[in-house]
């Protein structure tokens, strides 16, 4: 009898099916005995094997396990189409073909998709790292020409993004032995399209250039090579008329709508006229406030008073979303995971108010099924894991999404993070999303710089923030100027032990020139640290540092020899001396015994340093990177003492609040304090007191510029009569008149000082990474050891520094109210980061030295 053949053939996406029987074998054969007769159903043939052919790269074993079928099975029409279905579903093969015959073989033969050996470009001046990574085609890819079509629309697309309309893409694929093929785009970029004019049409409440500065497109203008928006793109247009509707709605107008957006090439077709028709519409303000819950333990009233919006305020459509934040935070912190917060507005245009209602009932309960983690291709999957508060498994929460979000951007490890949720297999699942984009957490830099506080930088350090994808900080820092020489090297583990314990080292070794202190200081030493969670937003860190100082005081002095004396009577134990003609004695001035007396010069010598200490901080800002709400406070003390030949307790504490103001300014309450003092008979020495003013805090005055101040007569001067004030010492009414003054800050016990800030909104983009404050700093700084004051009782050490003929003591601290104001300018410049801070001393001490402008800048190469 002749074969029963079923086959199936797939060429070009098109698969005629062919079952039967030979019609010519049916007639000459008569049907043999027990076979079916005509009219019979007849049983489908079963599969007694499935062979493949024409796989090269490609296991049959693997072919056959696409296949909805198996040896013992019966096969039928639908089965082999099904089967083709498959086999072309997995994107492996570019031609199949299966028979069947009567002995029960069903045979596979495929043809295999190429494999993609290398992706070039050619022509393209944009890089090819910002091409590939949109790409489906890849080395080792399967090839297939859909692939092709897609990444070539994927480019031109990109290109249009960019401003470049005219660019055009043409694929060529060069095959190659084995079955590979080289995939080759030719790309003509075309010249760039800009925006010629950005106009608006119906716009009377805000001018032309307001709304210009709402938008994220930008008009071409040839100086401003920095902008990055200022070319024509359709998706970023769409955004605009978001950006719009957000600015009007923020300024009470509720029926604002964008009735077009349309965009025009000019005749050179070199740029674009996008022109905006919008429909202000009348200014509303919020009318009836109420909150309706079904919440038992959180009533609607004291919802009321968590939500920033009251009647009157004018309508403002960030506050609504303010006003839902703070409803679902605030049922979070009472013990509710699921609220559903739906905000009804009621427009009554005849009084032009806006009704809203917060209707808050308990939500569905829905949990987390999975956290995915996309886009972190260096940093290890715990790493950011251990930043969520939330697990998998657990009840999904607002609240701590928003949470995990923050912790997550707070590492400085990524530029960009979101948390976003994707329905789970059932409606009580959720999935989060946890997108990242990784940025450069290290760095080998060899730098130079300039600020008008330390002239010259020059600095190697290898840092690495991530090191190994582990959290963990390493840190190798060299680095010199005319005041300063350091080496450092410090290593922290954020995880120690797999727990929420961070543990680190330091080891370092630096000489500091203080010059507006007279003093030189050679320290070195190494510090442990340990750190842990006490709450969701504080942590407590412990510490334990051991410490050489070398304190040299560099302050020349001299002395005249009376009749009858030698250098070894005037002068301590082994100084070192030069004499100026036959009896006036050149020397250090604390190598004097009548100098004893000097406020700094008891710190002179070498001390031992065992100090231990504790820092518990907490953070409830809304953003670690760019706070715009929220407050974070930190206190800490350190003990010295614990051995060692230093005995001091030192406190100190600091915080901020933020606050978001009108017109889109950020405002900042900051304050900043400290006190030490020595115990067991210990004075405070000079290296352990504080400095303040210039790049060490409180802008408008020198570094080291506010403070206790201890005044010498350079040269020169004559005895004048003083005033009632010398006669409380002896009656001796002399002092000395010096017109040529040399002073010297000998640091504080105690400071506070406070600053307001406002961040003002700048027009320039916010990658072009400028940013401006306006400031006041205002504070006392002062209160040292009594001891340091006994040069006071010297009537001889009075001076008249002012030139008012009154003679003042040479020791001046006054813990005084000092204020200052003026501008901040960060930038973070491709060379580099750049600071000016322009400030006037509005309320000082005569004494104290001022610095109205302080510039900073410097950059690796």
């Amino acid at each position: 009898m002749g074969a029963k053949r079923f086959q199936a053939i797939l060429m070009g996406g098109v698969a005629p099916l062919i079952i039967g029987l030979s019609a010519s074998a049916m007639a000459q054969e008569p049907a043999p005995q027990g076979a079916a007769q005509p009219g019979a159903i007849q049983q489908s043939p079963i599969v007694q094997r499935i062979e493949v052919t024409g796989n090269q790269r490609i296991e049959s074993g693997t072919i056959r396990s696409y296949l909805p079928i198996s040896p013992g099975q019966p096969v039928s029409q639908i089965v082999i189409d099904s089967s083709l279905k498959a086999l072309f579903g997995t994107g492996l093969f570019a031609d199949a073909e299966i028979t069947f015959d009567n002995e029960g073989t069903m045979r596979v033969d495929v043809l295999e998709n190429p494999i993609v050996n290398r992706v070039r470009f050619e022509g393209n001046k944009t890089k090819e790292d910002k091409l590939t990574e949109e790409l489906q085609l890849s080395p080792r890819a399967i090839y297939t020409r859909a692939k092709v079509q897609a990444d070539t629309q994927r480019i031109i697309d990109i290109y249009r993004a960019q401003g470049k309309f005219a660019a055009t893409v043409v694929p060529k694929i060069i095959e190659l032995p084995q079955n590979r093929v080289d995939v080759i785009f030719e790309i003509d970029e075309g010249p760039k399209t800009g925006v010629a004019k950005i106009t608006f049409i119906g716009n009377e409440e805000f001018t032309d250039a307001e709304l210009r500065k709402a938008v994220l497109t930008a008009e071409t203008r040839w100086w401003d090579f920095l902008e990055s928006n200022d070319n024509y793109d359709p998706d970023r247009l769409e955004y605009d008329r978001q950006l719009l509707r957000e600015f009007y709605t923020k300024q009470g107008y509720a029926d604002f709508s964008v009735v077009s957006a349309v965009a025009e090439l000019t005749p050179d077709r070199e740029d674009f006229y996008i022109t905006f028709t919008v429909e202000e519409g009348p200014q509303y303000e919020f009318g009836k406030i109420d909150v309706r819950t079904s919440l038992e333990k959180v009533p609607g009233g004291s919802l009321e008073r968590v939500i920033p919006i009251r009647q009157g305020m004018q309508f403002n459509s960030e506050l609504m979303e303010q006003a839902e934040e703070s409803i679902t935070y605030a049922t979070g912190i009472a013990g509710y995971a699921f609220v559903d917060v739906q905000p009804r507005l009621t427009r009554n245009p005849e009084t032009q108010t806006v009704d809203v209602v917060f209707e808050v009932n308990e939500g569905p309960r829905v949990y987390v099924e999975r956290i995915n983690i996309r886009g972190n291709f260096q940093t290890l999957d715990r790493v950011i894991r251990r930043e969520m508060r939330l697990a998998e498994g657990d009840a999904f929460n607002k609240v701590l999404v928003e949470r995990s979000e923050r912790r997550i951007k707070g590492l400085g490890y990524f530029s960009e993070v979101e948390v976003t949720e994707q329905p789970g297999s059932a409606p009580d699942r959720t999935e989060l999303d946890v997108a990242v984009t990784e940025q450069s957490t290290g760095s080998f830099q060899v730098g130079a710089g300039f600020s008008s506080a330390d002239a010259f930088i020059v600095n190697f350090q290898l840092e690495q923030r991530n090191l190994l994808g582990r959290g963990q900080y390493l840190l190798l820092d060299l680095s010199g100027s005319s005041r300063t020489r350091r080496a450092r090297i410090s290593f922290t583990e954020p995880y120690f032990l797999g727990r929420r314990l961070r543990s680190g080292f330091s080891v370092f070794a630096n000489r500091t020139d203080f010059e507006e202190a007279g003093f030189v200081s050679d320290s070195y030493g190494a510090g442990l640290n340990v750190g842990f969670p006490v709450s969701e937003f504080g942590s407590i860190g412990l510490s334990y540092l051991l410490r050489q100082d070398d304190i040299t005081l560099e302050i020349p002095g001299q002395q005249t020899l009376l009749a009858g004396q030698s250098p070894q009577d005037i002068l301590v134990a082994g100084a070192s001396f030069t004499l100026n003609g036959t009896n006036t004695v050149v020397a250090n001035r604390c190598d004097f015994l009548t100098s004893s007396i000097d406020p700094t010069c008891d710190s002179r010598g070498k001390r031992l340093t065992s100090q231990i200490g504790y820092n518990l901080r907490f953070d409830r800002r809304n953003d670690p990177i760019d706070p715009s709400a929220g407050w974070r406070f930190d206190v800490g003390q350190s003990l010295a003492g614990v051995g060692g030949d230093v005995n001091f307790l030192q406190t100190t504490a600091r915080g901020s609040i933020y606050q978001r103001l009108p017109f889109d300014f950020v405002g900042a309450l900051k304050f900043d304090a400290g006190y030490v003092d020595g115990f067991g008979d210990d004075g405070v020495r000079v290296n352990d007191r504080f400095f303040k003013g210039g790049n060490r805090g409180f802008r408008g005055f020198d570094v080291a510029g506010v403070g206790p101040r201890y005044i010498q007569c350079r040269s020169g001067g004559t005895r004048i009569a003083g005033t009632a004030r010398y006669e409380r010492f002896d009656g001796d009414p002399v002092g000395t008149l010096c017109t040529n003054t040399v002073d010297r800050a000998i640091g504080a016990r105690a400071y506070a000082i406070g600053t307001l800030e406002a961040k003002i909104p700048l027009p320039t983009p916010p990658e072009q990474g400028i940013r401006a404050a306006l400031f006041t700093d205002f504070g006392a700084v002062g209160v040292i050891d009594e001891d340091d004051k006994l040069l006071n009782q010297n009537l001889l050490s009075y001076i008249d520094y002012d030139g008012n003929g009154v003679g003042d003591e040479p020791v001046q601290d006054d813990f005084s109210l000092r204020v200052s104001a003026g501008l901040s300018i960060n930038w973070n410049s491709p060379f580099g980061p750049v600071q000016i801070d322009i400030a006037e001393a509005l309320v000082r001490e005569e004494y104290d030295e001022e610095q109205v402008i302080r510039f900073s800048a410097g950059g690796a190469f």
